[in-house]
């Protein structure tokens, strides 16, 4: 609203020191930036004494899992926190008429209701199991369509390619055209199908995988700031020509307003993490682990990253395989051998590490280590992973 603001009276002619500083990308990602964390710091404590008055508390159940019990009654639905941080300054400072924002604001609003829904269940009738997986995989689905056929069928510039990147290879542009059997009108319409169910299984993938991961105190929030710094990071490449041209990577009309979305992401993780590391004082339920997800898989597509979502989400991804492996080993060793049998300890694989004394194929590490321990390590290795994302830039 400020930068829309802005715009109109500098093209009414007004005049007065500091009124182009809102067409810089730089200065209004590092105000949003800012603004979140502040209204993070500011609206946390509220929201929180908020949530204890209506005794809005985790029900714990105890898999044996050591200080997992001093948890119980913490608050959650803390995503409010996150999602309110992140729009306030996507409101003032980012551009509103831009495609690119308003999907990002409503993958954060649309899948932030759903994960709201599925906690008020937990919380106030009791049903630990929330709300009922079809239904999340309904909402899921619902949006990746809205944004597939946005980004196929709106109006701005360049929304029509189907092209997408390649890590690690030297002509990198990849054309989803090419797994269409058919030319023509016809195979036209069959790419952009194709390109919608992408788009539906990397939203679906990545905001389950986020949700997966939400397990210890600051596990996600950290992992999903460093993600959201590399994701700004692309969209300012991406969306500048000299730099795009430079890199030799694909250039993205207008998606340079994704870096004001991003920091304002960046800038509500750090100020929720004030509240939710360890010992948390909050938790963000699946109102943020939800939206979270939803919003990084959104940005990746926008800016034809989401094949390179496996490396950079690495966290995302190894935790949803392990459920996934496990849930199907243990089915495969009951049948076979009349018992389940594990893989890990426990899943999700931050739970593996947490545990012991648990017959499983993997052992290591024997000793169950300290849960700040284990989430300093996943955020380093996220580090890691976010690091070679930007590396693939330039190696091919």
């Amino acid at each position: 609203m400020l930068y829309h603001l802005f715009d109109y009276l500098s093209k009414s002619g007004v005049d007065f020191p500091g009124i182009g500083l809102m067409q810089y990308i730089s200065f209004r990602a590092l105000l949003a930036l800012m603004t979140a964390l502040l209204v993070a710091l500011y609206a946390g404590p509220r929201i929180i004494r908020k949530l204890r008055m209506k005794q809005i508390g985790e029900d714990i159940r105890d898999l044996g899992l050591e200080g997992q019990m001093q948890k119980k009654g913490t608050p959650t639905m803390g995503g409010i926190i996150i999602i309110l941080s992140i729009l306030i300054p996507a409101l003032l400072f980012g551009n509103l008429t831009n495609l690119y924002v308003q999907l990002l604001i409503v993958s954060a609003i649309w899948l932030g209701l759903i994960g709201f829904l599925d906690d008020s269940i937990k919380v106030f009738k009791k049903n630990k199991d929330g709300l009922s997986g079809k239904y999340k995989i309904i909402g899921q689905v619902t949006l990746g369509l809205v944004v597939g056929i946005a980004l196929c069928f709106g109006n701005q510039a360049d929304l029509n390619s189907t092209l997408t990147t390649i890590p690690f290879i030297k002509d990198n542009q990849f054309d989803y055209a090419w797994l269409s059997p058919f030319g023509g009108e016809f195979g036209e319409i069959l790419t952009r199908i194709i390109y919608v169910v992408v788009i539906i299984f990397v939203i679906t993938a990545v905001s389950n995988g986020s949700n997966l991961t939400d397990g210890m105190d600051g596990l996600a929030t950290g992992v999903s700031a460093f993600i959201g710094i590399t994701i700004a990071i692309l969209a300012y490449l991406s969306g500048n020509t000299i730099y795009a041209s430079y890199l030799d990577i694909m250039y993205i009309p207008q998606s340079g307003e994704v870096v004001i979305f991003m920091s304002a992401f960046i800038g509500a993780l750090v100020g929720f993490l004030w509240y939710n590391t360890f010992p948390a004082q909050v938790f963000m339920g699946d109102t943020g682990s939800l939206a979270l997800g939803g919003v990084i898989a959104v940005a990746a597509i926008i800016l034809k990253k989401e094949l390179l979502i496996p490396v950079m989400c690495g966290i995302f991804f190894v935790e949803s395989l392990s459920v996934i492996m496990q849930r199907y080993y243990f089915k495969y060793t009951k049948k076979k051998y009349g018992e389940g049998r594990r893989i890990f300890k426990m899943s999700p694989l931050h739970h593996h590490f947490q545990k012991e004394g648990i017959p499983a194929l993997i052992q290591s590490p024997q000793k169950a280590l300290p849960e700040a321990k284990i989430v300093v390590r996943f955020w380093i290795i996220t580090i890691l992973l976010c690091a070679i994302t930007i590396i693939t830039l330039k190696i091919r």
